[in-house]
């Protein structure tokens, strides 16, 4: 056995939260594009999100854990790569729960206005946000994608609360300068984005090169 011989590091899992907010479609692709890319995803969705896949797809997302796995993968459509662990909304003693459990931090997306306002204010009622709770507390990164319009002055307010305590919002806002022509492509460019802040670069998008000058001269 060579001894002086490197152990690879274990990849880092990311911490994907999923609320009540309309809006499914940006968990969906962002799961695809993570197990694709082989980076392993904690999974916790929210007690809303029952509702919500019902609402905006007549589906019955299930409870139990490696049900729910299947159902995901099903949905984002990547049936066997990567690795995907789903926890219970009410499971508070998860590994998510603890900040000694290390991952690569967690993006909320899409984030509720109620997901928003417990966490401004420091509650913890379930596992999603006892999750999001703990990357603050350790200042690890935290990026919530808010679908809400228009956001009313307590919802900014909170926001500006979780941006000060070391949270990064990347509201679900695409853009059109990489001349998106499908939905999804709008998706994606919100997930690539939010992605971003975990130096993770595993969505197709066309990012911006800078513009010439010479092009914006009248002919």
């Amino acid at each position: 056995m060579n001894r002086n011989k490197p152990v690879p590091a274990k990849a880092l899992p990311l911490t994907l939260g999923v609320t009540g907010a309309s809006g499914l479609i940006y968990a969906v692709r962002a799961l695809k594009f993570l197990l694709e890319a082989q980076i392993p995803v904690e999974l916790v969705a929210s007690r809303a999100t029952y509702q919500v896949w019902k609402a905006e797809q007549n589906l019955q997302m299930p409870g139990e854990p490696d049900a729910q796995a299947e159902f995901w993968r099903a949905q984002a459509g990547v049936p066997q790569q990567g690795s995907l662990r789903c926890h219970p909304w009410g499971d508070v003693g998860a590994t998510i729960a603890s900040g000694s459990f290390r991952t690569l931090g967690m993006v909320i997306l899409p984030c509720s206005m109620s997901t928003v306002g417990k966490l401004a204010a420091g509650l913890s009622s379930d596992l999603l946000e006892r999750a999001a709770d703990v990357q603050l507390k350790e200042r690890q990164p935290l990026v919530l994608v808010p679908r809400e319009t228009p956001f009313s002055l307590i919802h900014l307010r909170n926001l500006t609360t979780l941006a000060e305590a070391g949270a990064h919002i990347v509201p679900a806002i695409p853009a059109w300068y990489h001349q998106p022509e499908t939905i999804l492509d709008l998706v994606d460019f919100v997930v690539a984005r939010a992605l971003d802040y975990f130096h993770l670069d595993c969505v197709p998008l066309r990012r911006w090169q800078g513009s010439n000058p010479e092009d914006d001269l009248p002919g």
